[in-house]
């Protein structure tokens, strides 16, 4: 039986190409959900730029002040906020892209279509059909490379092991995408507390020198602003830097979940596609191709029913 192809008016192909944030660039698309952190981090340099040129060119407010009077940790911090912001982004719209494949089954919807050795090859032609290459598709991937060694297997479990150890191998490539951002929620609170030290060390600084000073009311009242100028350093690049980590931790939640969810419904589609497919042509062959002497024969049948004749006699 024959796999034709089960989209014959599809209006266009799949592609990873259309809506891929790196291909829009011009940049060759980076596997799966992963991203390209350097070509991230020049996008988030650049928004950290705009970021604060418009915040300087704003009136005076607290704010304001809080942003840019508050030391270089302030400016370390929204850096690496924007840079996760930016991979987050890129991942979500590779996730996008890669959920387009779900919706485009590769084999035809007749349930008698049984995939064998023979009909293994117009499934891959189907595929290369659907979508412009497909190997870039998580789940045609790994489809691909299970029909491709369906000719070195020898079993359907075989089959089924192929497509476990690629999903596995999927879930690793997610889980280590993710590492750079764990990195970035593990800095950004640091930088908030080396503000934090900063701006003490430098308010007991002025507090000592306002405790050796001999200078008059006024004199005082301006040491005292240095102090407290000091303590807001202190608390503000912290508060700063905790607010980043909190959103950046609920946002990378969200996106593992996502990730997550769309690696159980590749495993889904491969066993529906291939592996449900494949059964029924498994358990025909071990009925076809049965060693004769697992079938009782008649030479076998008739020493059995003398014996007992026999055992009855007696």
């Amino acid at each position: 039986m024959q796999a034709s192809n089960p989209w014959p008016h599809s209006p266009e192909r799949l592609s990873v190409r259309q809506g891929d944030p790196e291909a829009m660039f011009g940049l060759s698309p980076a596997a799966g959900t992963s991203v390209r952190t350097a070509f991230c981090g020049l996008i988030a340099l650049i928004l950290t730029a705009i970021f604060f040129g418009i915040l300087s060119s704003l009136p005076a407010s607290p704010f304001r002040s809080m942003m840019l009077d508050r030391g270089p940790t302030q400016y370390a911090a929204v850096l690496l906020g924007f840079w996760a912001a930016v991979i987050l982004i890129f991942k979500r719209m590779k996730l996008s892209v890669q959920r387009r494949a779900l919706a485009r089954p590769v084999v035809p919807e007749n349930q008698r279509f049984v995939l064998t050795r023979q009909t293994a090859p117009d499934v891959l032609t189907t595929i290369h059909a659907i979508a412009d290459f497909p190997d870039q598709f998580l789940v045609f991937r790994r489809i691909l490379i299970a029909l491709s060694s369906l000719k070195n297997l020898g079993r359907i479990g075989d089959v089924d092991e192929v497509l476990q150890s690629m999903a596995d191998r999927d879930e690793s490539a997610s889980a280590t995408s993710f590492g750079m951002l764990s990195g970035f929620l593990w800095a950004i609170p640091v930088l908030g507390f080396i503000g934090t030290v900063l701006g003490l060390a430098g308010a007991i600084g002025n507090f000592s020198a306002l405790l050796t000073d001999d200078s008059d009311v006024a004199g005082i009242i301006g040491s005292l602003r240095e102090v407290t100028g000091g303590l807001s350093t202190a608390f503000e690049t912290t508060l700063v830097a905790l607010v980043i980590a909190l959103f950046l931790q609920l946002w990378i939640t969200v996106q593992k979940k996502a990730e997550e969810e769309f690696l159980d419904q590749c495993q889904d589609y491969c066993l529906s596609q291939i592996v449900s497919r494949m059964r029924a042509d498994d358990a025909t062959q071990g009925l076809q191709e049965a060693p004769p002497e697992l079938s009782p024969s008649p030479q076998a049948t008739i020493p059995a029913s003398a014996s007992a004749a026999t055992s009855q006699g007696r």
